[in-house]
């Protein structure tokens, strides 16, 4: 089941972010880049998105295991716990993200890591260009921006805003 996530549950997304940055990340980049990533979902945010109705919690045998951010068009902060991970949860958060955005755009925009990259291929999004950040430590942060345009007769079953 997916739910909108209220004020209560910022301590749960928070932990969500956090948890999946700390071990999954590692594998990926240097410290000074995963203590930046860290920085970047600080609660402040997090906390405006949530009340702004962008955040959506995934919940699995009365467990939350995933959340996802919906700004616009634009696919953030989507993090499943490493335990819950390879069961599908990254997908199905991004069938729910994907079905949002048809309701009113016809592309849809994110920002890849290198530990979702795969993933999104997979499923169709197209590299725009690679982005590169100077963290802590001088390490370097690489990431995608990539987009995925929605077909006009959308199988999601709405009319797609120009």
């Amino acid at each position: 089941m997916i739910r909108l996530a209220k004020c209560s549950d910022l301590k749960t997304v928070l932990q969500i972010t956090r948890e999946t940055i700390s071990k999954i990340y590692p594998k990926y980049y240097a410290n000074g880049v995963v203590e930046f990533f860290l920085q970047h979902h600080k609660q402040d945010n997090v906390l405006e998105d949530i009340e702004n109705g962008r955040v959506w919690l995934l919940e699995v045998d009365g467990y939350i295991a995933g959340t996802v951010t919906i700004k616009e068009n634009t696919v953030n902060r989507l993090f499943v716990l490493p335990e819950y991970q390879s069961h599908g949860f990254g997908n199905q958060l991004m069938d729910f993200a994907e079905e949002k955005i048809a309701e009113n755009y016809s592309q849809i925009l994110l920002a890849s890591s290198l530990a979702a990259k795969e993933m999104y291929l997979k499923r169709g999004y197209k590299e725009k260009r690679t982005c590169k950040i100077e963290a802590d430590n001088g390490d370097i942060l690489v990431y995608d921006e990539m987009e995925k345009r929605l077909p006009v007769n959308s199988t999601w079953g709405n009319l797609i805003k120009m």
